[in-house]
C-alpha cells in the first residue's frame, strides 16, 4: 500500500453521547423527530431538516398494494461509514419500525435511561433496577435481551471492536401485526 491510499480504521468507533443527537421516545407515537405512521417522504423531509441524508429501497412486496420499504439515514457530514438510523415503512400504513444503530445512531432516552451505544450488562442492570422501582413488568426479547413490556422496543447488541454495544428497534404494529417480530423485517434482528 502506498502513502496515497487511505485506510478506514474507524469502522468500529462508538460515538460518545456528546456527539450523538439526543432523542426522546414516546412508545408507538414518536421517536426523536419521527412519528410512527408518517410517510416515507415526510420522514425524509424531517430527517433532512435534522442534517441526515437518505437512501430508499423496496425490500419486500406482500401483495400488489402493500410493499415494505427501508430508508437509511446517515449524517450528511459523515464519511458514510454506516447509516445511523434505518426506518421501515409499509405502504398504506407508514412508518412502523425504526432501527437506531449502536455505533453512530442518536442516543434515545426513555424514562431517564440511555438505550443506545451502551455496554449491555450495564444497561440491563439499570433497566432492571428501574423496572423494579417503578413496578414495570420486564421480559426478554426473542433475541434474549431485556426489555419492558408495553414500551414497544426491542434491543440487541452489535460489535464495537473487541466489545459490544446496544442498539434498539422501536416499533408500532399499526394494527397489521401482533408483535414486533411480525412487523420488523428479519434484517433488523441480524443488525451488526
Amino acid at each position: 500500500m502506498n502513502d496515497h491510499q487511505a485506510v478506514k480504521t474507524d469502522y468500529w468507533v462508538v460515538l460518545a453521547d456528546t456527539e450523538r443527537e439526543q432523542w426522546g421516545y414516546e412508545p408507538s407515537k414518536t421517536l426523536g423527530p419521527l412519528s410512527f405512521g408518517t410517510t416515507r417522504r415526510e420522514a425524509v423531509s424531517v430527517m433532512a431538516e435534522h442534517g441526515f441524508s437518505s437512501a430508499e429501497s423496496e425490500i419486500e412486496r406482500w401483495n400488489p398494494q402493500r410493499a415494505q420499504w427501508r430508508v437509511e439515514f446517515s449524517r450528511a457530514q459523515s464519511d458514510d461509514r454506516r447509516p445511523a438510523v434505518k426506518c421501515y415503512f409499509v405502504e398504506g400504513v407508514g412508518l412502523t419500525c425504526v432501527l437506531v444503530d449502536g455505533l453512530c445512531g442518536p442516543q434515545v432516552i426513555l424514562r431517564g435511561l440511555r438505550l443506545i451505544g451502551r455496554v449491555p450488562s450495564e444497561l440491563d442492570a439499570e433497566m432492571e433496577a428501574h423496572a423494579l422501582e417503578q413496578g414495570f413488568g420486564i421480559w426478554y426479547c426473542l433475541g434474549g435481551d431485556l426489555s419492558w413490556s408495553g414500551f414497544e422496543f426491542d434491543r440487541g447488541t452489535q460489535r464495537a471492536g473487541d466489545g459490544v454495544v446496544s442498539w434498539a428497534s422501536f416499533f408500532n404494529t399499526a394494527g397489521i401485526a401482533g408483535t414486533s417480530w411480525d412487523i420488523t423485517p428479519a434484517e433488523v434482528r441480524h443488525h451488526g
